[in-house]
């Protein structure tokens, strides 16, 4: 049988062909394409496609495609589940859902950086998952230090920490995104939920359904549009620019749908909420 998914595997996406090939099916064929191929490639080579949106095999709840794989084939192994919890931790940085995830992803960032051979790529990764389900299989209990005194102490330290800390801060991947979108709003801010999750090399349906905890409640769509909008004030203010000018520099595609959207957001048109901000000027001076 065929699988296919999105070029340059990190963390998932060769998590899941390892569970494909030593779990469901070992005759398997993994392919890896460009993400906007994966759908048509598909459907030409009769391949399941995986860790996608609007796909069967995907992110669901909080969990990720290498979790869907365990449920949807009923693998009902306690070592899977241990790796489960450290793929799910490092493919949604969430390091607090194991503490092996933050090490995982260091690896594969590694790994993916350095081998530019999907398949390559791929071989290299079965050997790291072959070598982790020994781990969770017997050796998980071990600890290098042997539970030394001091050492003891710093992981209840740690421990303790990761409990008081859980869920006040953001994850990694909202802080960089945060980034991304303030450079664009030197350019007309054209990024895209899609442009964000591969830049960030995380699952888009995953940045999807997490993105509002940390922008606002709103959408990745709501989010850029406000950001849109309140750059378009800002530049109505200058008398310098038309009204073409600002939705062009706002990344809306023309001036028909700048006036639309800015309408529903602010309850006026862009002519003649410009009126007042410039009428309100003038009463000021």
């Amino acid at each position: 049988m065929k699988w296919i998914t999105r070029e340059r595997p990190k963390i998932d996406r060769i998590a899941c062909p390892w569970l494909i090939l030593r779990f469901i099916d070992p005759q398997a064929e993994i392919i890896y394409v460009p993400y906007e191929e994966v759908l048509e490639k598909a459907a030409e080579l009769g391949a399941v496609p995986f860790d996608l949106p609007d796909v069967e095999y995907s992110h669901y709840e909080d969990r990720c495609t290498f979790d869907y794989f365990i449920k949807k084939h009923k693998l009902k192994d306690e070592a899977l589940e241990r790796i489960a919890a450290i793929v799910r931790g490092a493919d949604t940085d969430r390091h607090d859902f194991a503490p092996q995830a933050a090490g995982l992803e260091a690896i594969f960032s590694g790994l993916t950086s350095q081998i530019k051979d999907d398949q390559e790529l791929l071989k290299f990764g079965l050997t790291i998952y072959d070598g982790l389900y020994v781990w969770a299989q017997r050796l998980y209990n071990l600890r290098h230090t042997q539970a030394g005194p001091v050492e003891q102490l710093l992981l209840q330290v740690y421990q303790q920490y990761l409990k008081t800390d859980k869920g006040k801060r953001a994850p990694i991947w909202a802080n960089a995104l945060k980034e991304m979108i303030q450079d664009q709003l030197d350019t007309n801010m054209t990024l895209s939920l899609q442009q964000a999750s591969e830049e960030l090399e995380i699952n888009p349906t995953y940045l999807s359904r997490e993105f509002s905890k940390y922008f606002d409640n709103l959408s990745f769509g709501e989010y850029m549009r406000k950001l849109r909008i309140d750059k378009a004030i800002q530049l109505m203010e200058n008398e310098n620019y038309t009204l073409t000018e600002v939705a062009y520099l706002t990344g809306f595609s023309d001036q028909s749908h700048f006036n639309r959207t800015f309408k529903k957001q602010m309850g006026y048109n862009p002519s003649n909420y410009r009126k007042n901000i410039l009428r309100g000027k003038k009463d000021t001076n």
